[in-house]
Formats: C-alpha cells, structure tokens, sequence
C-alpha cells in the first residue's frame, strides 16, 4: 500500500493546492441530505468548486430502500439537466448506497460516491478494509459484498441499524462504532472506510488515522479526493 504519512486530510489539501485550474464538480445530492455541504465546505478547497441539484426520489422518502434508492437514480437525468449550462470536470451522485444497490441506469457521465470511494482506495492502494456504516446489517453486507467484487477485500464490518436521521449521528457514536471492529482486523487493513455521505465523519478522521496509523476514507472526503484529482485525468 501506498503510504498516506500525513493523512488523507493533508493529501487532499495537497493536491488541491496542485491543481493547475479551477474544477468545478456537479453534486447531485438526496434531498434530504445536508452532510455532503457542510463536510465538503469545511475541508476549504480552493481550486474546486461543487455545484449542487437536489434530488427527489418519487417515493418522497428519506429512509434507505429500494425506492429512495431507484428514485434518487430516476431523478439524475433532470437534475443533470439543470446544471447544462455549467462547465462541469464531472458530475457525482453524492449517495454511497445507491452505488451498490442496483436500479435504473443512470446518465453515463454520472458516478456515484460508492465509485469515488473506489477511487480513493485504488489511489492509495489499499485493497484490505474494514467498513462502518450507519446502514441496517443487509446495506452494510451488501456494500462488503459489492467491494469484494472489484477485488478490496472487506475484513470486518460493522453498523448503527439506522434507516434515516444519519445526520444525528455523533462523534462519540462513530467512535463506538469503531470500538465494534476487532482490533485484529483493523490492524490488518490497509484502511478504513466510513461508508455513507449522509453522515458527519469529518471530525473524526485525523483523529482515526493517527489511532490506528492507516488512512480513512469517509464518502464525502472520497468525493473531494475525486473531485482533486480529476483534473489530471485521474477518476474511478
């Protein structure tokens, strides 16, 4: 594995500072969802600008299933259609589960945040993980499940049961969380993903990595490595 020595937090900052250009990113984001703004706005950026359309799944719902899911992809091609006249580098559905659940097709230009996690995992080279998510156990297993198919082998995992109200999650229960890996696992893995962009992970990852020496990759910080890195080429 490639070592991250000052963080995932400090090669962001470093490759933002690298670019060239101003990227600008579209952001498709669940309606409901106000993690992905505030994490993506606190990491300050200075080359990347996010431009935002909200979808809204025809079910009206918040809770994960089948039809928040198969609605957030339903709803991408108008919310695509608003940001037209943007000049976009790439365009990210910023849900994680939607990635890995299946649907309708989205547009080809669209990845999702599950994609951008990859990305941030093959560009560190880790392909040993130990995941945390607040999905119900199924959601959790089948993103392990959906890992090990493009070859990161998924050592332990762990999850709150949450439905909804990821927003309400705390630090303190993100690191409860965590205290539920077997430490043997965590030892082993090249690093450690906190899977869910509707969660506030952000104040936690440098305390993490300096605890278990090992990258962290949360949803939302994989969005803003990709979103970094597109510039050069560089996508899932």
């Amino acid at each position: 594995m490639r070592p991250l020595p000052d963080g995932a937090l400090a090669t962001l900052a470093s490759l933002d500072a690298s670019l060239p250009r101003t990227v600008r990113v579209g952001l498709l984001l669940p309606w409901a969802n106000i993690a992905v703004e505030s994490e993506l706005a606190r990491v300050r950026l200075a080359n990347v600008v996010f431009h935002h359309a909200r979808l809204v799944p025809a079910s009206r719902t918040t809770a994960i299933d089948s039809s928040f899911w198969h609605g957030l992809r339903e709803a991408s091609a108008q919310a695509l259609e608003s940001l037209s006249h943007v000049p976009l580098d790439a365009v990210v559905l910023a849900c994680t589960s939607a990635g890995f659940t299946g649907g309708p097709a989205l547009p080809a230009e669209v990845l999702t945040a599950f994609d951008a996690l990859l990305g941030a995992l093959a560009a560190s080279g880790a392909t040993r993980v130990v995941l945390a998510t607040p999905y119900p156990a199924p959601v959790t297993e089948a993103e392990a499940v959906a890992l090990g198919d493009v070859g990161i082998q998924v050592l332990s995992h762990a999850s709150l049961e949450l439905v909804d109200d990821y927003p309400q999650v705390t630090a303190d229960r993100v690191r409860g969380l965590m205290e539920r890996l077997p430490r043997e696992a965590v030892v082993a893995a090249d690093a450690v993903v906190l899977s869910c962009t509707g969660w506030h992970t952000l104040p936690v990852i440098n305390e993490l990595e300096h605890r278990f020496r090992k990258p962290v990759f949360s949803s939302n910080l994989a969005i803003a490595l990709l979103a970094a890195r597109v510039c050069a080429g560089v996508t899932p």
